[in-house]
């Protein structure tokens, strides 16, 4: 392979690790919010065993999001700097933007988050915690939006060969963002709750039988029950402004070659894109819905591949199945949310083992969704790194492809070895399950302890003799 394509591989692969810890911080951030002002409220002692309980899981992958995160960044640089030099003065902010509101804000509460529970008063930590929560969100703004300019750019115009900011409103709220911010998002609550949710049923399933446990579950289903069909609206609405930006990647998305026959287009639900005969093999498809769900007709094509030049195709073999995963597991999780509720009302949610082994293994779907929807995306809009205006293959570094190899190679051992040991780590912490009546204040002192006195010398009853 040429060093475009182990270009392009390094990114995926990275991104693909990267990802995974954000999304699970994004969702558990606002969990424990939610679990701390529901401890606040009611003072039930189950919301604060499972504060507690995924406390430390969220400081896990917060790490290593980090860490994964920081080599994304150096990457625009190594493999990509034709990018940087070209566009540098549009994401360069935004993403400093990020570290300016985001990183600092969860960085400045997170100590008080994690260690300050019998530190601090506890509308301090509340405080703490909605602030790292919301950092999180505001996190997810900026990449969004530094992402989705590259997918729909507004608000610049092309100074001596550079891309310049003339309107940054237009930049941040490009014609994508709100649509991908929006999917993001419920994306990343949706896949903690079916972790959640996964993790209940594992405890079930052996019989550890507790009120955090149900607790658990209980919270991650009535998630998936109202957010999985809200998040299929929001998918449907992104993919008309994805009509409307990017035709080629809907078309590839569909499988549709041609519209040389007159009338509306089907919908293909499986098939084989081949890119090389221009047609989609054994295709099953369903008259008419294809021109329904993205025309809102019953009349109107869509747009078809070979309206495009062959180089400006993306690759609709894996678009075509990246985008049937992800819609695939989408629909899964509005089933899994529709059999919960049917068991709550039956008194069973928590004995259905059916239901319950279901539950478990929907546990990683959330994730796997995620990161089938960013591949249907990014690689849809290829051959286009900033759509319309730089091509891929203009934007990589002019590294030799025994570079980019000796890179990819050391980046796929390091990573599987570092962040192997962290998932493996984050695993037994779930195995553990909630303790209850931790966080408890005790009176008790020694090292670490709440009473633990500020000056060693005033800890003994008796004074010391100072002669």
């Amino acid at each position: 392979m040429e060093a475009l394509d182990l270009a392009r591989i390094q990114f995926a692969f990275t991104i693909s690790f990267h990802i995974l810890f954000p999304a699970i911080t994004i969702g558990l951030a606002s969990y424990l919010a939610v679990l701390e002002a529901l401890w606040l409220k009611t003072e039930k002692e189950v919301y604060r065993d499972l504060y507690h309980f995924w406390l430390k899981i969220f400081a896990v992958n917060f790490g290593m999001g980090v860490v994964s995160g920081l080599v994304m960044a150096y990457q625009f640089g190594t493999n990509w700097s034709r990018f940087s030099t070209f566009a540098g003065s549009v994401t360069g902010p935004l993403l400093t933007y990020e570290v300016l509101t985001a990183f600092f804000l969860e960085a400045g509460f997170l100590g008080v988050m994690l260690f300050g529970w019998n530190r601090v008063g506890p509308r301090l930590h509340f405080f703490a915690t909605l602030m790292v929560a919301i950092g999180t969100l505001i996190s997810t703004f900026w990449i969004l939006a530094s992402n989705s300019w590259m997918h729909t750019p507004q608000g610049y115009e092309i100074i001596d060969g550079r891309v310049i900011p003339v309107d940054w409103l237009a930049v941040i709220f490009n014609p994508s963002f709100p649509y991908r911010l929006t999917h993001m998002a419920v994306a990343a609550f949706l896949a903690t709750a079916f972790f959640v949710g996964a993790s209940a049923a594992w405890h079930l399933l052996r019989g550890n039988d507790n009120p955090g446990v149900r607790k658990m579950l209980s919270m991650a289903m009535w998630m998936a029950l109202l957010v999985a069909p809200l998040q299929a609206l929001i998918g449907d609405a992104h993919g008309l402004n994805t009509l409307q930006h990017q035709p080629a990647k809907i078309a590839a998305i569909e499988g549709h070659w041609s519209n040389d026959e007159p009338g509306p287009t089907p919908l293909i639900l499986f098939g084989w894109p081949d890119m090389q005969r221009e047609e989609t093999r054994f295709a099953v498809e369903i008259p008419v819905l294809g021109s329904l769900i993205l025309k809102h007709s019953l009349t109107e094509p869509i747009p078809a591949l070979k309206d495009f030049p062959p180089e400006d195709r993306p690759n609709a073999t894996v678009v075509f199945w990246t985008f049937r995963i992800m819609v695939g597991l989408g629909l899964l999780m509005i089933l899994t949310g529709l059999w919960s509720l049917w068991l709550r009302w039956r008194d069973r949610l928590y004995q259905s083992r059916a239901f319950l082994r279901l539950v478990l293994a929907m546990g990683p779907s959330g994730l796997i969704a995620i990161l089938a929807g960013w591949f249907t995306t990014e690689i849809g809009r290829q051959p286009w790194v900033i759509y319309g205006l730089m091509r891929t293959s203009d934007a990589v570094s002019l590294h030799s492809a025994t570079q980019m190899s000796i890179s990819l190679v050391t980046f796929v051992v390091v990573y599987f070895f570092v962040f192997g040991i962290g998932l493996v780590y984050v695993l037994r912490l779930v195995r553990k399950g909630p303790i209850p009546h931790e966080g408890r204040e005790t009176n008790d002192g020694g090292a670490g302890r709440p009473r633990t006195p500020a000056r060693p010398l005033s800890a003994p009853e008796e004074k010391v003799d100072e002669g």
